[in-house]
């Protein structure tokens, strides 16, 4: 007799694109506000060390413990993970006692398409 329990697999909520790009038409107040929550949470260098070194990680996620000689401290470390987390930029995943971080595909490309010539898109 099996004690093992099958969960199903939850899908990850679909980000949608924020905003059009900046050279279609002004900003909503409500798409402001969603794009300069993310671009806020970037404008930390060491956040944005962090976000690289995630986002260009071979496998696309990393474990806490892989991260380091970012210049703060550990407990710094867990702080800006948490606010990125919060901007929405990055998801994570407890696996035993460590935790997982990867960065979400739907956000790189919703900031992309902002940034990016209404023409060109």
């Amino acid at each position: 007799m099996s004690t093992v329990k099958v969960l199903p697999l939850l899908e990850p909520e679909a980000v949608a694109p924020c905003c059009p790009p900046l050279t279609e038409r002004p900003l909503t107040a409500d798409e402001a506000e969603r794009s300069a929550v993310m671009f806020k949470a970037l404008g930390d260098p060491v956040r944005l060390r962090l976000f690289s070194f995630i986002a260009s990680h071979e496998g696309g996620e990393v474990c806490v413990c892989d991260i380091s000689d970012v210049g703060v401290s550990q407990p710094t470390v867990s702080h800006h993970l948490k606010k990125l987390k919060e901007a929405g930029l990055l998801s994570s995943e407890r696996r035993g006692t460590w935790v997982f971080y990867r960065v979400e595909p739907m956000v790189l490309a919703a900031m992309g398409q902002l940034l990016t010539c209404a023409g060109a898109a």
